[in-house]
């Protein structure tokens, strides 16, 4: 038999706090930095990075800019009614998902884990192509 407690008081939200947004935001640059400096060579490459760039500017713009016109627009987004949350009592509080309800510090690492995945996992590659790469 499974026991499951339930924190009675602990606030649920069904939104990302907007530091994971700016931290999402940030992996991305440091990836399309990593990129540009640790794998630049040709001119082709170049090229290639500029349009793979391109499209991480995109992918960042458009969502970003869907958001701030719906909070300019929205109805709940009065700051009277939706006030400011810190991190950590979004952490400390529940997820919901249309699936199920997890914890807000499980959430925030299911929703940064992929992209700090990709952006570490590149720098640590780049950084053994350039280590390799000078000794040959």
């Amino acid at each position: 038999m499974t026991q499951h407690f339930v924190g009675h008081n602990r606030a649920v939200f069904d939104g990302l706090h907007p530091m994971l947004y700016k931290t999402i935001a940030g992996l991305a640059l440091w990836f399309a930095l990593s990129a540009w400096l640790l794998f630049s060579g040709t001119d082709y490459t170049s090229l290639t990075f500029a349009v793979v760039t391109l499209f991480f500017l995109i992918a960042i713009l458009v969502p970003t800019a869907i958001w701030q016109t719906w909070r300019r627009h929205s109805a709940d987004a009065s700051p009277a009614r939706n006030p400011t949350v810190r991190l950590s009592d979004w952490t400390a509080g529940t997820f919901e998902t249309w699936q199920c309800r997890l914890s807000g510090s499980e959430a925030a690492v299911q929703v940064l884990l992929p992209i700090a995945a990709v952006a570490l996992g590149l720098t640590a590659i780049g950084i053994v192509f350039v280590a390799v790469g000078g000794a040959a």
